[in-house]
């Protein structure tokens, strides 16, 4: 979400404007002394409306954006925060659906908009490419409000993004499942969500773009959600009659290579970054994979785990020094947290929701003590322990002993110290921008920043113990003995855009869709209004669909090309029973192969392309295996899956 260095360094020349809200009282000293209890009981309040005023197009701030749009922020200027991230918007979208879920049904419609709106932004070309084919255009990390691409120079493609959204939609999917909807997870929730899946399940072990879109290489915090979102979506996809077998193939692996960033007494946050690695990029990603349900596991970064409470003292204590904010706080007590202690953006300062995530994650960690029932002490975090209780000691403490209580009770006013910090330096209307500077606290960079109101809300909810459903960590936090730099090809289609049912309270929906894939009626974008023109048809899933298969492919006179695969419909691997393509279409400058099979709907399976010579010779094309998940999709009976020989 923030803008790469280049854009970094002109807003360090222009100046640091802070654009004030119409409504915005920016007298800091004038706030009362409260409580920070009787703080969070409004501030809730105004982050929940700061998050909704930032969604188009009903939202005060986002009145010109498309419906559904998650703005990171109203600043249009110094610096212009005016797009929409998928990242930040999936963050954001899984801080509603969590509200939703626990009985929050005002936000409903806007997490209906927002999952129409990303069904048509997944196949919107972009500069990181397009979703056919490769779906690399789901990597692309901004757009435009209007839904259109933005061209401009920029750190792409981002990674997380894909990922985030992935598990945003599959929390929405499993309440759909849960209350009677199914029909409505199966055919709209799971497409985007299988496009995602498969983006990740491709390109995981590529380099990108990190959160803060300054370092490109791996990012601790992408390969973590990625390992959170093929797990948990394998269990959605079985939960809807599907498969991912390629995200069951990846997950492991994606666990393996997070391993690797260990440092022995931190993670690190980035290869190739440059930089010491210390960064709350590694917070953040303890508290957007943590599960209520899992141990206090060190494989998968829990916030109880050694590894992550260890970290956490190494991050926080590295902006003790480096902000005049900070001065004199004891190293046992919270203070001011930014990105990286190196960051030089608006000079460098801290970050409202850098400061929150250190307090949430050690909510997260009381949460799972008291789930489990004891707290152990090893020699990787004691350091964290002895800092906050200085008669900290390795060992196992049940919650019956006075020790626990002590410990509890020590983390849980370390874990409160940085909310108020970030109380004490929010406007004293409770607007949150991006940024407070760290000699003075003023709020710097943008304005009423979408991410800061959600972390607020996340923060509150692990404070008082609310907490989402598990994503499955128990039974995927097994580490391979071996790594392997693998990938796995799944499946890129089109998603259709849904009209609601007009209440969700329970039972069996009804859906109308409308596809934009081959055959089916397209819907429209005009860019100037960001609305959507519908066609509504029944909702109706067939048994069978017509898939088109397209291949690249240059071959020579008295060469053809057949498909093999591991279903009986493409012959079980047997090259006899492979099913033949036509050249029909083939001209000098499209060298088109294609066929026309019908499948039946939600199959999962995997296939090849072999081309036989003039004398029957047979040659494979490179490994590894295709896969393609048949769509099991409202109405939608054809689709086309364009592949170019390997």
């Amino acid at each position: 979400m923030a803008p790469r260095l280049w854009t970094a360094l002109c807003a360090l020349t222009f100046g640091q404007a802070v654009i004030a809200s119409p409504h915005m009282n920016v007298n800091l000293a004038a706030r009362a002394t409260t409580s920070l209890a009787s703080w969070l009981a409004t501030e809730t309040t105004v982050a929940k409306q700061g998050i909704l005023d930032n969604i188009g197009s009903a939202g005060e701030y986002a009145a010109s954006s498309g419906s559904g749009i998650v703005i990171a922020s109203p600043s249009t200027d110094n610096p212009d925060y005016y797009y929409t991230w998928t990242r930040d918007s999936a963050l954001t979208l899984k801080c509603l659906v969590d509200l939703f879920v626990d009985g929050d049904t005002d936000v409903l419609s806007v997490i209906e908009e927002y999952i129409n709106a990303q069904a048509y932004i997944q196949t919107v070309s972009n500069p990181s490419g397009s979703l056919s084919g490769s779906g690399l255009g789901l990597g692309e990390p901004k757009f435009n409000v209007d839904e259109t691409a933005f061209t401009g120079s920029w750190g792409r493609p981002q990674r997380d993004g894909p990922a985030l959204r992935a598990t945003a939609l599959v929390a929405f999917g499993n309440w759909l499942l849960d209350n009677g909807y199914t029909s409505l997870a199966t055919s709209y929730i799971w497409p985007i969500v299988r496009n995602d899946l498969s983006y990740v399940a491709q390109y995981w072990n590529q380099t990108g773009y990190d959160l803060w879109e300054e370092v490109s290489g791996s990012s601790f915090f992408t390969i973590a959600v990625q390992h959170r979102a093929l797990v948990e979506g394998s269990k959605f996809a079985s939960a809807v009659g599907s498969s991912c077998s390629y995200c069951d193939s990846q997950a492991p692996q994606v666990l393996c290579f997070l391993q690797s960033f260990w440092t022995g007494t931190y993670m690190l946050a980035n290869t190739n970054s440059g930089r010491t690695g210390k960064d709350s990029n590694t917070v953040l990603a303890s508290i957007h994979t943590f599960d209520p349900a899992a141990a206090c596991d060190d494989t998968t970064f829990q916030p109880c785990s050694p590894r992550a409470l260890a970290n956490h003292k190494v991050v926080t204590d590295s902006f003790r020094s480096v902000y005049t904010l900070n001065s004199g706080i004891s190293a046992g007590a919270a203070v001011a947290v930014g990105r990286y202690p190196e960051d030089s953006y608006y000079n460098g300062n801290p970050w409202y929701l850098c400061t929150l995530a250190a307090a949430e994650q050690l909510y997260d960690a009381l949460y799972q003590w008291n789930r489990i029932g004891s707290i152990t002490i090893t020699s990787v975090d004691l350091s964290f322990f002895t800092a906050i209780y200085s008669s900290a000691a390795t060992g196992t403490y049940s919650s019956s002993s006075s020790t626990y209580s002590s410990i509890v009770s020590a983390v849980k006013t370390y874990a409160d110290g940085y909310v108020s910090i970030v109380e004490e330096y929010a406007y004293s209307n409770g607007s949150l921008s991006e940024q407070f500077d760290k000699s003075a606290g003023t709020p710097l960079s943008a304005r009423d920043l979408t991410w800061s109101y959600a972390a607020l809300l996340t923060a509150n909810n692990r404070r008082n113990s609310v907490v989402p459903p598990s994503w499955g960590e128990t039974s995927a936090s097994s580490v391979p003995a071996t790594c392997s730099a693998t990938s796995a090809v799944g499946t890129f289609s089109t998603a259709s855009t849904t009209s609601w049912p007009s209440t969700l309270t329970g039972g069996s929906g009804t859906v109308t869709t409308t596809a934009t894939g081959t055959g089916t009626t397209t819907t429209t974008k005009s860019t100037s209004t960001s609305t959507t023109s519908k066609t509504s048809t029944s909702c109706s899933t067939p048994t069978a669909v017509a898939v088109t298969f397209d291949l690249i492919a240059t071959t020579t006179y008295g060469e053809n090309i057949k498909l093999a695969g591991s279903i009986s419909q493409l012959g079980d691997w047997d090259t006899s029973d492979a099913i033949a393509l036509s050249a029909s279409q083939y001209t000098s400058s499209d060298n088109l192969w294609f066929v026309d099979i019908d499948l039946p709907a939600g199959t999962t399976f995997e296939y090849k392309y072999i081309r036989v010579e003039s004398d029957g010779t047979i040659e494979w094309e490179s490994d590894p295996n295709r896969s393609y998940t048949v769509p099991a999709v409202c109405s939608e009976t054809s689709v086309t899956e364009s592949d170019t020989w390997r």
